[in-house]
């Protein structure tokens, strides 16, 4: 078993970039979700609700900051607002985040069409992993929903795809493309085992940097929103909602965290073994 890919997502809810290596930290990826957006109110705003979130795209820069691209506007260059006074935020473990500042808040206001913010979460902020997502004393999260790492496999996608073919089938509809591992928004692909045999593995090393599994991911609207158009669809939670649920949520995908102390210099590359326990 491999890696096949890697992604970092910079700004929560925003398109990321591919990477060919990543290093690891505490909280995740370096430079992923340590941005996210949130209302005036401090309130969370993610793709669930603003879909054209997903048509934005954020790259990293040196030091920690984001560069905030869109197609046809000026890309805008963020840097860490270290010095600003922190903000109320509604984070899961986290109710303080430092704003990036009007420039950013206007660009990101003006692509969505309401009033935004743009927030940073500091590297001194210790977010925990709740227990009851498989969190243990020492975790910490960035602001991913549930824990720093997203892992989805080439084979299980295969099968959901076999799946949502089937399903439009019986349903007299036309066969759709097939999904990519986009929809899911996962840090890591790897390829090389059975459909779905992630579900089970309780610890993975990936290269030479060890993780424990936290549990299952469960999946929301987000997943059904077509990125190319930013419109959204059925699948694949009509197709997930017939093969993979349980506990009233569909599943895909699983969710890591390092185990700790991290090696100095911890980095996971494309083409890495992935070995699970």
């Amino acid at each position: 078993m491999h890696v096949t890919a890697l992604t970092a997502y910079p700004v929560k809810s925003l398109g990321g970039v591919a990477v060919d290596e990543a290093v690891v930290e505490v909280q995740g990826l370096r430079h992923d979700r340590r941005w996210a957006v949130v209302d005036p109110d401090g309130a969370k705003v993610t793709a669930r609700e603003e879909h054209a979130l997903l048509g934005l795209r954020a790259e990293p820069l040196d030091a920690g900051g984001v560069r905030l691209l869109a197609p046809g506007a000026e890309s805008l260059e963020v840097t860490p607002p270290r010095d600003a006074a922190p903000v109320p935020v509604g984070f899961s473990g986290q109710d303080r985040a430092r704003p990036a500042g009007a420039d950013a808040d206007e660009w990101l206001s003006e692509r969505v069409g309401r009033a935004l913010r743009l927030v940073w979460q500091d590297e001194q902020t210790h977010r925990p992993i709740r227990a009851d997502l498989g969190g243990v004393d020492g975790d910490r999260n960035s602001l991913s929903d549930a824990a720093p790492l997203h892992v989805t496999s080439e084979s299980s996608l295969a099968q959901l795809n076999d799946w949502v073919t089937e399903t439009a089938l019986e349903r007299g509809e036309q066969a759709r493309d097939p999904l990519g591992h986009d929809r899911f928004r996962p840090n890591v692909v790897v390829a090389g085992s059975a459909p779905f045999a992630e579900d089970g593995w309780s610890s993975v090393r990936i290269g030479d940097v060890p993780f424990r599994a936290t549990m299952v991911c469960d999946r929301c609207v987000m997943t059904t929103i077509d990125r190319a158009h930013l419109s959204t669809g059925k699948e694949p939670i009509r197709t997930l909602a017939r093969h993979r649920r349980w506990e009233g949520a569909t599943w895909f995908g699983i969710r890591l965290t390092p185990v700790l102390p991290l090696a100095p210099g911890a980095t996971l590359r494309v083409g890495d073994e992935v070995v699970p326990g």
